[in-house]
């Protein structure tokens, strides 16, 4: 058996704030994490690891390299020391956060050639699909007279996932496990719902993390919003300045903004949250763990643990993630408190 470590020790910092508290191997783009898609391509012949403990008897890949069918056994052969040239014309690299939801689409329809092999789409009652031999609806999943047009790309829709009548969903899209779309919500391709997450409204090529909600009306487009994340309702960004120029991203409080394309919302660390009627500004950053209330437009980039417009009190930030977690019936995790605290010290001490 290979044994693989995925390791973000080079590659996690460019990627804030996702990658503070979440591995980069962990933070998902297309249907799967970056993990999941090396778990998939090797199965059982292979132990996947983000853990350094496996170090010693590892062949040790870069974390933010995305595996693929035409790859990965390029990849393996590379980093064990079996060939020492890799052709990079079919590498991908995630070098920057925007990186997510740009190759979003890309990445959604190599999951679904990857993984649909074996699957075929179940019949849904009172729902209209376009191309349903496109389509992937696993066993569990409930879709109450929603549109499901797989012309313009797959659609992935995981166990237990809920689509409440009056959806309209363009492909390429996908739904994680006891996800939930909320009624009469119009999402775009290339969209990716997160496990347990809540959304509604208006989404355009947006990765929604894992027991995230943007449940209300508002618009979302060309964003990446982390896990255990609340937007309020009527939260809504821009993804495109006003004069169609380049837009310029800030992702941490030392660092220069950086060019990220034509198209960039919302990029929101882990456990953050908005008050309804908060709106953005193209190519917006809030770091980790953020409450964001204003009448006015929040900044550009927004730091972590922010309270409004003053920091968020730590032992406060650390409870109101336990009440959170409550709601889905999860206990924090022992470590968290002491990762979250690092990170509050480096953004609010000097």
């Amino acid at each position: 058996m290979i044994n693989i470590y995925l390791s973000d020790q080079e590659c996690s910092r460019p990627l804030r704030p996702l990658s503070l508290t979440t591995h980069v191997a962990d933070i998902r783009i297309g249907i799967l994490t970056i993990k999941e898609k090396w778990q998939q391509l090797l199965g059982d012949t292979a132990k996947i690891t983000t853990t350094p403990e496996a170090i010693a008897n590892s062949i040790i890949i870069p974390a933010n390299i995305i595996p693929t069918a035409s790859n990965y056994q390029q990849l393996l052969s590379y980093y064990s020391g079996t060939i020492d040239h890799i052709d990079t014309s079919n590498l991908t690299i995630i070098s920057h956060p925007w990186q997510f939801h740009q190759l979003n689409d890309w990445a959604l329809r190599e999951d679904f050639s990857t993984i649909s092999a074996s699957i075929s789409s179940d019949p849904t009652e009172g729902s209209h699909l376009i191309r349903p031999d496109n389509i992937h609806i696993a066993s569990g999943a409930q879709i109450t007279h929603a549109v499901l047009n797989a012309s313009t790309g797959p659609i992935y829709i995981e166990k237990d996932a809920v689509i409440m009548e009056g959806v309209t969903i363009r492909g390429p899209f996908s739904m994680g496990e006891g996800s939930v779309v909320k009624m009469g919500a119009r999402i775009y391709g290339a969209t990716t719902i997160g496990k347990y997450s809540v959304v509604g409204g208006e989404l355009k090529n947006v990765i929604i993390g894992d027991y995230s909600a943007k449940a209300h009306d508002g618009y979302l487009g060309d964003s990446i919003i982390g896990n255990w994340c609340n937007l309020g309702a009527g939260t809504t960004c821009s993804n495109i300045k006003n004069n169609a120029s380049e837009v310029s991203v800030k992702i941490a409080e030392e660092e220069s903004p950086r060019a990220a394309g034509l198209k960039c919302g919302l990029i929101m660390g882990d456990f953050s949250r908005t008050a309804i009627n908060t709106s953005f500004n193209t190519g917006s950053v809030v770091g980790v763990c953020s409450n964001i209330f204003d009448d006015r437009i929040p900044a550009k980039f927004i730091n972590h643990f922010s309270w409004g417009n003053d920091n968020y009190i730590f032992d406060k930030a650390i409870a109101d993630i336990g009440k959170w977690m409550k709601l889905k019936g999860i206990d924090i995790p022992h470590a968290l408190p002491e990762k979250l605290f690092q990170i509050y010290q480096q953004a609010h001490t000097s």
